[in-house]
């Protein structure tokens, strides 16, 4: 997992939004981005969301009022929320955060892309298998 890139905007401030389900994170650029609950869950960098190479993402739905319970700082790198869906073994450093934030349109459109084609819904409940699809527990 990348840390910080050299020369990376840091975040100066952070905020859960428990009403809003989002996360509003500040950085030294100016820039100040509010990623919703569901996008962070969506694209959580941890293997059982990414798989462990290309093509082996695992599609998420019925995220849609997931909520963030608890978030631990790791190191002075990241953070590592854990979701009211009990998921809590993705580490999102800074940089990722900058990424979910700056590009969420695309990021929308992607998901929708992939609910789509796999002829799925938002709201359908994850399947039972997809919880060890990647043969280890997390």
């Amino acid at each position: 997992m990348a840390g910080l890139t050299a020369g990376a905007p840091t975040p100066e401030a952070l905020t859960l939004h428990g009403q809003s389900k989002a996360l509003e994170i500040s950085f030294s650029d100016g820039k100040t981005f509010r990623i919703p609950f569901e996008l962070m869950r969506v694209y959580s960098p941890s293997a059982e969301v990414q798989g462990h190479g290309p093509g082996q993402e695992v599609l998420q739905t019925g995220k849609r009022d997931v909520d963030v319970v608890e978030l631990a700082q790791v190191g002075n790198y990241a953070v590592q929320p854990t979701f009211s869906d009990g998921h809590n073994s993705g580490i999102f450093s800074w940089d990722y955060l900058y990424f979910l934030g700056s590009e969420q349109d695309q990021l929308w459109t992607q998901y929708n892309e992939r609910l789509l084609a796999a002829g799925a819904q938002r709201d359908d409940p994850m399947p039972v298998a997809a919880a060890g699809a990647c043969g280890h527990s997390h």
